[in-house]
């Protein structure tokens, strides 16, 4: 008992997948693989909108910024489930659990917001068209940005900064990662208080958001549809990589969070989890690159230059 209370006070032991070292074995290489692919996407594409004054526009600008949350966003999670999982003993102190908790929070958070602020700029580059130049002008943009980082902390990290969770002496965390779910089940107290906050928090976060998304893209393809074919198509090759990113992205996140932690297992929480903080990082870059001729074009032709 000694040993277990002195245990709590300096790491927690992240159980994973499993403990079995082949199947670890077999999961890191499969998850390193898909880190590599993720950051070497994610910096691709920030280096190609930075360096290329052609893709200096709104759209590319919000671009640049979920490249930038995909990289830090599996960059506080993966390089430490990658090391654990060749570890006898996979443990995380608890600093490092309660910023991996926070960071994974707030960009999560983030990116929810900033995928309804993609589809805001597209009903307007698409509906309004004439009115976007000073509707997206830059200083809108930058207040924007800054708005959804804001809203982000206030939202997503400040309510369990204000209501800390007394944790009891318990240091095994049934998860890959230091994820709420899984950490509010150490907790001593009832965590019914906790289980609403996250409703109503995921609530706020992944359906509001996603409903407005679901009414701008409604409105866009009623307008698109009134457009020239090649216009449309050019739209349709835009909007549908954004709606790719949103479906994959809030429905995982919705399965994961919505209604209380208890109706989960942990093993579900688990497996979730790996969709929108090891996947969804990966795929979103690729997903835009694929869907977005001016993308690809400065791709291969910085890539050519590499090979020269």
């Amino acid at each position: 008992m000694d040993r277990d209370n002195q245990t709590i006070k300096y790491e927690f032991i992240l159980l994973g997948f499993s403990k079995n070292s082949k199947i670890n074995l077999a999961l890191f290489f499969l998850f390193l693989v898909i880190y590599l692919i993720t950051f070497d996407a994610n910096c691709l594409i920030l280096c190609v909108i930075i360096f290329n004054p052609r893709l200096h526009t709104p759209m590319f600008f919000f671009l640049c910024i979920l490249s930038f949350l995909d990289l830090s966003y599996s960059s506080i999670a993966v390089p430490k489930f990658l090391s654990n999982l060749l570890s006898t003993h996979p443990t995380i102190s608890i600093l490092g659990c309660a910023l991996q908790l926070y960071l994974i929070l707030f960009l999560g958070g983030t990116e929810c917001l900033l995928l309804a602020l993609m589809a805001y700029d597209r009903y307007l580059a698409i509906c309004r068209p004439l009115h976007y130049p000073i509707l997206m002008r830059w200083s809108i943009c930058y207040w924007l940005t800054s708005l959804v980082f804001i809203a982000s902390f206030t939202i997503y990290v400040l309510p369990s900064l204000i209501i800390p969770l007394p944790l009891c002496y318990k240091n095994q965390v049934n998860h890959f990662m230091c994820e709420v779910l899984a950490v509010i089940k150490l907790s001593c107290n009832n965590i019914d208080l906790s289980e609403s906050v996250i409703f109503s928090t995921s609530f706020i976060s992944l359906l509001l958001p996603f409903v407005f998304i679901m009414v701008s893209y409604i409105c866009i393809i009623t307008s698109v549809l009134k457009v020239h074919s090649v216009r449309r198509s050019k739209a349709f090759s835009t909007c549908s990589s954004h709606i790719s990113v949103v479906a994959f992205f809030f429905g995982t996140g919705m399965i994961m969070y919505f209604g209380p932690s208890s109706q989960y297992s942990s093993n579900q929480e688990k497996y979730i989890s790996t969709f929108y903080v090891v996947v969804s990082p990966m795929l979103n870059p690729l997903i835009y690159t694929l869907n977005n001729r001016e993308v690809k074009v400065t791709i291969v032709k910085v890539l050519s230059k590499l090979n020269e």
